[in-house]
């Protein structure tokens, strides 16, 4: 059985390659159960974030997760094989430990994407993809996730994709003192885009999405106004911000959607943040005058600047990461000699007890306490003999000698 990690992210693939991948929310499940079904697939666990499409399996040898990862998405193995990256063993451990500490993220120390792994583990688990072996490792990678936020100041300055988008319009219009702001979408990172906006100044709110009551709800808390989705171009115009952020697989707004904006705004600039997977602006609108058009790969030009900043704790982050690794995998060891321990304290006491029997007759005259001591004094022997061959199997595991392991097991083995 082998554990890996399959996927591409924001420095392997560029956006278009990114955006052919992507998983909408409502879609996650059944990605994940078809996964599991893939012939040799035992346990899985898909993390598609605007960022990242990332597989974490347990599979047989013979598996070919790539063919999956192929198949579903009707994207040949040759477009994807310069982006693709896979790691095996110690280094998919590692790679799920930094993920989930945001070390990998756009934006190292992000917060978000903590929670984006937590929710892709428990749809997995929703669907019975996770079992044993990924609910062992994802539970040590939230542990260690937490433990590298409380033992280092990386979160402490860090900034998230949505306040980098901040920044930007703010590099833009100089100041965001009353501009308007229009969210398309309202999912989590709409919210933070608008949170981030509205603390460096733009006022009014308006908040368009597929479901309506979502779309009330976002708005009430920023005291704004949630239009229905299918009036989405007419509301455009009146917004100098607008932040998309939708699962759709079609563009929202075009190039000649972007013109008729301009036309109503009088020629007054429009700021398109883009921050989803698949793109909702089509890349041609930022040719046109007075429309701006950022994605979320143009965010790291403004996160470069933050990493510099947060270089030493990213070490320290690192550090931990490194550690919790070789833990993991020594807990791992320490369970491969479990089975071994039982088998001989389970051989041991059978030995005991069938001896006892045999000599059931001879101690039939005594009194039960002198019973009662015999008992006591044959559990003292076999502990005491069981102490080296049990310890030794202990140190050998937590060493990482299997070779050792296996001996100590054999010369102890009622079937050797």
């Amino acid at each position: 059985m082998s554990l890996s990690l399959l996927g591409v992210n924001h420095k392997s693939a560029p956006i278009d390659v990114r955006e052919r991948l992507a998983i909408a929310p409502d879609q996650l499940a059944d990605a994940i159960r078809s996964l599991v079904q893939h012939p040799g697939v035992h346990e899985g666990l898909i993390l598609s974030t605007c960022n990242r499409v990332e597989l974490l399996t347990e599979h047989e040898s013979a598996s070919d997760v790539r063919a999956f990862l192929s198949d579903y998405f009707a994207v040949p193995q040759s477009t994807l094989a310069p982006h693709l990256y896979e790691f095996r063993e110690d280094e998919a451990v590692r790679h799920l430990f930094r993920v989930a500490s945001s070390l990998d993220s756009l934006v190292v120390g992000e917060p978000q994407i903590l929670g984006q792994v937590k929710e892709s583990y428990s749809v997995a688990r929703e669907v019975g993809a996770v079992s044993s072996t990924l609910e062992r490792l994802l539970q040590s990678a939230f542990t260690v996730a937490k433990k590298v936020r409380t033992e280092t100041e990386i979160g402490s300055s860090s900034v998230s994709i949505a306040s980098v988008a901040a920044d930007l319009a703010k590099q833009i219009f100089g100041s965001l003192k009353g501009k308007q702001i229009l969210l398309v979408g309202a999912g989590k990172m709409s919210e933070l885009a608008a949170r981030h906006l509205i603390a460096q100044g733009a006022t009014g709110i308006l908040v368009a999405n597929r479901t309506p009551e979502r779309a009330q709800k976002l708005a009430e808390q920023f005291h704004g106004l949630a239009v229905p989705f299918a009036d989405l171009h007419q509301h455009a115009p009146k917004a100098d911000i607008i932040v998309t952020g939708t699962g759709s697989h079609k563009h929202l707004f075009n190039v000649r959607d972007a013109q008729e904006i301009l036309h109503k705004r009088r020629g007054r600039p429009v700021f398109f943040i883009d921050i989803a997977v698949p793109r909702d602006v089509e890349p041609a609108v930022n040719g046109v005058d007075g429309a701006f058009v950022y994605s979320v790969d143009d965010l790291q030009q403004v996160a470069a600047e933050n990493l510099t900043a947060r270089s030493e704790e990213a070490a320290a982050a690192e550090r931990i990461v490194s550690d919790e690794v070789s833990r993991y995998q020594q807990r791992l060891q320490t369970l491969d000699a479990v089975p071994g321990i039982l088998a001989l304290q389970q051989h041991a006491e059978q030995l005991r007890l069938a001896e006892l029997d045999r000599a059931r007759a001879r101690l039939a005259g005594l009194t039960a306490e002198q019973q009662e001591a015999v008992e006591a004094l044959t559990r003292s022997m076999m502990n005491k003999f069981l102490h080296a061959p049990m310890t030794g199997l202990r140190k050998s595991a937590n060493d990482g000698d299997a070779a050792a392991v296996d001996i100590i097991r054999r010369m102890f083995s009622r079937d050797r």
